[in-house]
């Protein structure tokens, strides 16, 4: 079995549901990725727009809380967001918990009124997430 790695987030809306992307696009031979959110915030239009520009389709994954996912015990858990560790539910003691912490692409564009500056905002995370998943066997140790 490969083990599983959950990207938790405070909405499971855009930074968790990106990293789920990228995880099943370029790692799903060596891992099973999740996301989930503390609390359910739904689908951000523009963290599915900016990951389909990389060629990653996001559209299916939904917006859950970790009680909704279809199993319950992780290898590892990966909060993306200040509020999510800090607020990390209870897991299992084999559980290894991480933080690794992304800007807010939402309020990283509330800087700008052209959208497609605001989308730029989206983007920066995107990669930097990416870069994160290319390089995820460094911060599991």
């Amino acid at each position: 079995m490969k083990p599983s790695i959950l990207f938790l987030c405070t909405g499971n809306s855009c930074r968790s549901q990106m990293a789920e992307g990228w995880g099943k696009a370029l790692r799903s031979q060596a891992f099973d990725f999740y996301s989930a959110g503390i609390e359910k915030h739904g689908k951000n239009p523009n963290a599915i727009r900016v990951m389909a520009e990389a060629s990653v389709d996001i559209s299916n994954q939904e917006s859950e809380t970790v009680n909704e996912l279809p199993i319950q015990n992780f290898d590892y858990v990966i909060t993306v967001c200040g509020h999510a560790d800090e607020h990390c539910p209870y897991f299992p003691a084999k559980t290894k918990i991480i933080h690794f912490g992304f800007d807010d692409p939402p309020k990283l564009a509330l800087a700008f009124e052209d959208h497609e500056q605001q989308l730029d905002c989206y983007r920066k995370v995107r990669d930097e997430i990416k870069e994160f998943v290319l390089s995820i066997e460094d911060h599991l140790e």
